[in-house]
């Protein structure tokens, strides 16, 4: 009897309770040991800065202070020169933030820190990247790519009629949802590219492009065909949001803004709500990315429309000269960066 207990699925059930327990736990204690560390940290960097001023000491004494610590202990890490010089760095950093934003930097590894006090310009931005990367469990080399193509300065910027077209709070989160502009730099098309090129080149590197849309966007298709009354039209990209619970529709403009590319985008999204949206969607959103555009023109161009739009210019600074065209991806080249997606 006792053979078969093991095979039931009460018991299977019960032990992936327990793992996820277990797992848990380790998370728990993980942050716990992490969030511990960098208060000793703060708290060596405030005696450093404080014995520093009241002394005559200089940098030497942080040499000094790594070899007497690391020969009482030996097993412990951290207190390397570098990396003292790293945590007074990272203290007189963020010193001037409250104690709520003191608090923030303790939930992020020790390496998402200096990350963000090497690369980041004020502790506004540094305190964004903190939160972001709280929200979205980024890993060291994704905000590293964040933070190197601004994403701080591109985030909720983009034109939209959301304040107008979408209830509270979902117009708040659908405006820091866009950015303004896009980076495309991992592209590399023709100076003088169309829309099916750029829109080529997107799929084949859905995985990067997903990345610069930000976390949430879920991948459905591309030319994704609606018919309506018989009609058919095929939308550019279509996505799902998953924490904004609807369909996102994409079009790509590869000149200036033209107020009916609003018009032609505000039918795609009316058919994506009548044909996919059901009662448990939130209304479908609409983004616009083109190569340039006129701020002012846009906003005349949105302010009647009742659909929600985002209007975003794109940028690509690496291009191929024209007279070589970017070559497709097959079918197997797409399906591969899909199916690496979903790992």
């Amino acid at each position: 009897m006792r053979g078969n207990i093991i095979k039931t699925d009460d018991y299977k059930r019960f032990i992936q309770e327990i793992k996820q327990c277990i797992q848990s736990a380790q998370i728990k204690a993980a942050v716990a040991v992490n969030q511990g560390l960098l208060r000793l940290y703060w708290d060596l960097a405030k005696r450093m800065v404080t014995k520093q001023k009241e002394t005559a000491w200089g940098d030497g004494f942080i040499k000094q202070m790594s070899r007497d610590l690391q020969a009482e202990f030996p097993d412990m890490k951290g207190f390397s020169e570098r990396n003292l010089k790293y945590i007074r760095q990272w203290y007189m950093f963020f010193k001037r933030c409250d104690t709520i934003g003191q608090q923030l930097v303790a939930q992020i590894p020790w390496g998402h820190n200096i990350v963000i006090i090497s690369k980041c310009k004020s502790t506004l931005e540094a305190v964004f990247y903190v939160q972001k990367t709280i929200q979205n469990n980024w890993s060291r080399a994704v905000l590293t790519h964040h933070i190197e193509s601004g994403l701080y300065a591109r985030e909720g910027k983009a034109i939209t009629n959301f304040k107008t077209t979408l209830p509270e709070p979902q117009s708040d989160l659908a405006r820091q949802t866009l950015k303004d502009p896009y980076n495309f730099d991992f592209l590399m098309l023709r100076e003088k590219h169309d829309e099916k090129e750029l829109e080529d080149a997107l799929i084949k590197h859905v995985t990067r492009f997903l990345l610069e849309l930000g976390a949430g966007f879920s991948y459905i298709g591309r030319q994704f065909r609606l018919e309506v009354d018989g009609d058919e039209f095929f939308v550019d990209l279509l996505f799902y949001h998953v924490r904004l619970h609807c369909y996102v529709v994409i079009e790509l403009k590869t000149a200036k803004f033209k107020p009916e590319y609003a018009g032609k985008l505000n039918f795609y999204i009316s058919a994506v709500d009548g044909i996919l949206k059901t009662e448990r969607d939130n209304p479908t959103i609409g983004i616009l990315i083109c190569k340039s555009k006129n701020d002012t023109v846009v906003e005349y161009a949105l302010k009647d429309v009742h659909k929600p739009i985002g209007v975003s210019e794109y940028t690509i600074t690496r291009s191929l000269p024209d007279e070589f065209k970017s070559s497709l991806p097959s079918i197997e080249e797409i399906e591969a960066e899909l199916g690496g997606q979903n790992e």
